[in-house]
């Protein structure tokens, strides 16, 4: 056997197993019900699903054509992205009590996320009002 071979062969992979992985996180973007499991499916399992397609195209370019390094870069931008961003939805739908809250904590401690200033937390009372 030789490299262009188990190159194809590792392309072919990366290639089913990220369609596999970027089909699932669509179903379960569209079947989850709530807005908190349906940020889960987009963030995790497209993440991976794209990382296979990128690293099926990185494996391609060493192996058939010219290497670049154009797809390491997308995928490191993706892998640091995605999941930012998806704290930054829960944290939108946690202060807009869209989902289940945290549990109390003793005394008068909040949960970090919670913990707002004085000044926003009047804006949000008159909001919900």
């Amino acid at each position: 056997m030789n490299i262009e071979i188990i190159a194809a062969y590792a392309v072919s992979a990366c290639l089913i197993t990220g369609a596999f992985f970027t089909l699932v996180g669509a179903i379960g973007l569209l079947k989850f019900n709530d807005s908190m499991t349906r940020l889960h499916a987009p963030t995790k399992v497209g993440t991976i699903g794209v990382g296979m397609l990128l690293l099926a195209s990185i494996i391609y370019g060493f192996a058939f054509a010219e290497a670049a390094i154009h797809e390491a870069l997308i995928m490191a931008f993706l892998f640091v992205t995605a999941p930012i961003s998806a704290i930054f939805i829960a944290k939108v739908n946690v202060h807009r009590r869209n989902c289940d809250m945290p549990p109390e904590l003793p005394g008068d401690e909040l949960w970090a996320t919670l913990d707002v200033p004085v000044a926003d937390r009047e804006t949000q009372e008159a909001e919900r009002a």
